[in-house]
């Protein structure tokens, strides 16, 4: 076992905090998308999407062109807020960010369709706001879809690796998380470190999946019940 855990801990909170922000953003653009059919719904979709099918290194290069020193959100942030991105935990927590957002937005995206709008139709007869409806209609219809999106998005932020090395780098104790700590330790020769860690996100994996997939049965023995 490692003397330094940090590489674990790291990971749980850029996961944690991207898996927040994933979910915000998320249902904003879900709940629009299954509300709205307009000119050019297919390429926004496609484009919300399209980190699941382009190489983690496409990814992280657009990532320092956008928030580098020299790019364009890189250099309001630093020079109004004096926050830099690269080569920080926050980069990788964008990385995360970015990687997990398909995920999530499929799962919230779906569980919004499967809602059936008649019990929003009704409730707008009786003079409901939108919004109340939303929070007492529509997302608890939908919250199974969500809650398997979030788990499915924090899997995801957890093992994110390319652009997170690209856009935060390695910096032990700064920026290092699990499957950082993996490629490194491989490339060092310290190979009872890397087992270390594959087994500890191998096995966090395998708890997260099981444990969803446990949830989500019970869920649908407990809906059939009702």
């Amino acid at each position: 076992m490692p003397d330094d855990l940090s590489p674990f801990w790291l990971s749980l909170k850029v996961a944690s905090i991207s898996t927040f922000f994933v979910f915000i953003v998320s249902l904003l653009l879900a709940r629009f998308m299954a509300r709205k059919n307009f000119f050019g719904r297919s390429f926004v979709e496609a484009f919300i999407l399209l980190p699941l099918v382009l190489p983690p290194t496409v990814i992280g290069f657009g990532l320092i062109y956008l928030f580098g020193m020299n790019g364009p959100f890189g250099s309001l942030l630093e020079e109004w807020f004096g926050i830099r991105i690269v080569f920080t935990w926050v980069g990788a927590v964008i990385a995360s960010f970015v990687v997990s957002l398909p995920l999530m937005y499929q799962s919230t995206l779906a569980a919004f369709e499967k809602v059936d709008p008649r019990w929003e139709n009704v409730a707008r007869t009786m003079g409901i706001s939108e919004w109340r409806i939303f929070r007492t209609i529509t997302f608890p219809l939908a919250w199974p879809g969500i809650f398997a999106g979030l788990i499915l998005s924090f899997a995801r932020g957890i093992g994110e690796f390319g652009a997170t090395l690209m856009i935060a780098g390695y910096i032990p104790g700064q920026t290092e998380t699990v499957p950082l700590a993996i490629y490194f330790a491989y490339e060092a020769g310290q190979m009872e470190k890397a087992a270390f860690w594959v087994l500890t996100i191998s096995a966090l994996g395998l708890a997260v999946m099981s444990w969803l997939n446990y949830w989500r049965k019970k869920n649908e023995v407990r809906l059939g019940r009702e």
